[in-house]
């Protein structure tokens, strides 16, 4: 199990602390008050055996202890006392949450006579008779999850996961877990995961102790993005500004060069790719272009219109980075599209562009945004001529400001030699 940090657990729920407590077989947990259940987890001032602390939800579990005369309380000592039970019971969900879509969602899955009917990944029994389950994670938006058994859709038979189990393995939405849990308690709607064995088939702690993936080695892009398009502007980036997993590429040009539909029709050629995790962020978007995207295949990540703080937008996509960074690290290839780095600080959309990386014998985080002009770190520019958009000639590619570095290793030398003869012609027609 990682290293426990008492921020971590200040953060947890009482019902997870108790988990851990257990874990660790720590003796009359269930009395203790949070704070000092936390000390006691940490090894720090510990209470004695024979000084239980009361207040816990969960002191009626234990055995019968003989009855005795309780001392009277004061008004303010049972308002505290409640407080500790509402503390709990605020931390988790009551109700059903959101789903993807952003619809309330309250799926039954009862049958006439009142009994739970099965699911195709209802959860089973280890060999030490605990209950086990195993599911497809959805992170919500107050950073806590749920384990659905019966992907995608919602279920009663789903499993909550506390937020600081997610931030602890840094869970992302689509990560497989699996892990025993406990049934719901007074209050609960759902069962409780207990803790995460396993996440995308590999050991929880194997993966939960791998490097930052900013210590990760990296290597130039070698692995060219085919986009397989008959669009003329698209066959032009393809073959003279290529872009290569793990590249950071950077769409420039004027207002009304095209930036925003070539992106468009790039997202159109790649979506089906089973081997790339597309997230779509927009930021400073109008609104009739957030409706746009959202009418397409992939739903934005994040939408923000221009009518958000900057503080706002750069929180957005370092959210959406944050999940691609887990699939490279991982080993998977992500793809990040933006549109626009513009209405980002300037050190917000360097650092959003420094995410992008082609990790050495592992997997890759890829890319692709729409600016102005270029910030300084592409590895691949493509920049559109307004004259030629206006004009409605393709492609529309200015080929004398765009390129690619080491676009030998992604196209081939003689790729290479053909890239800078058109380059060079390209020079002398302007001249």
């Amino acid at each position: 199990m990682p290293v426990l940090d008492r921020s971590e657990l200040e953060a947890s729920p009482l019902a997870d602390l108790h988990a851990i407590a257990d874990q660790v077989g720590l003796e009359g947990f269930r009395r203790m008050r949070k704070a000092a259940l936390i000390n006691a987890i940490l090894g720090e001032d510990a209470p004695e055996p024979g000084e239980p602390e009361s207040g816990g939800e969960d002191e009626a579990e234990e055995s019968p202890a003989p009855r005795r005369r309780r001392p009277r309380r004061s008004p303010a000592a049972a308002t505290a006392e409640a407080d500790d039970r509402d503390e709990e019971a605020s931390e988790r969900p009551a109700r059903r949450g959101r789903s993807r879509g952003g619809r309330s969602t309250s799926t039954s899955s009862s049958s006439p006579g009142g009994e739970r009917a099965p699911r195709p990944s209802e959860t089973a029994e280890d060999s030490d008779g605990a209950r086990t389950a195993e599911g497809d994670v959805e992170v919500l938006g107050n950073g806590s999850a749920f384990l659905r058994v019966d992907p995608p859709e919602p279920s009663d038979n789903d499993v909550y996961i506390s937020a600081a189990q997610v931030r602890r393995c840094e869970l992302v939405t689509g990560d497989r877990v699996g892990g025993p849990v406990r049934t719901p308690r007074r209050s609960e709607r759902y069962p409780s995961l207990i803790r995460i064995d396993t996440i995308n088939g590999a050991s929880a702690d194997a993966v939960s102790d791998g490097s930052r993936y900013e210590d990760l080695p990296v290597a130039w892009p070698s692995e060219r993005l085919a986009l397989d398009a008959e669009d003329p502007t698209l066959k032009a980036i393809e073959w003279l500004a290529p872009i290569g997993l793990g590249s950071r590429a950077v769409i420039v040009g004027a207002s009304q060069s095209g930036k925003t539909e070539t992106l468009r029709r790039m997202l159109e050629c790649l979506r089906t790719r089973e081997d790339l995790e597309i997230s779509l962020a927009l930021t400073g978007a109008r609104p009739e272009e957030i409706a746009q995207w959202g009418e397409g295949a992939v739903q934005p990540a994040a939408a923000l219109s221009f009518a958000a703080s900057s503080e706002a937008q750069g929180q957005a996509i370092e959210r959406v980075l944050d999940a691609a960074k887990r699939v490279a690290s991982r080993g998977g290839n992500a793809l990040v599209l933006i549109d626009s780095l513009e209405h980002l600080g300037p050190h917000v959309a360097r650092k959003a562009l420094a995410a992008a990386r082609n990790l050495h014998e592992g997997g890759s985080l890829t890319l692709i945004a729409t600016s102005p002009e270029p910030l300084g770190g592409e590895t691949t520019v493509i920049a559109l001529d307004r004259a030629l958009t206006s004009s409605g000639r393709e492609p529309i590619i200015d080929l004398t400001a765009s390129g690619t570095l080491r676009p030998e290793l992604l196209v081939g030398e003689d790729g290479a030699k053909a890239i800078a003869k058109a380059r060079a012609t390209a020079l002398e027609d302007q001249s």
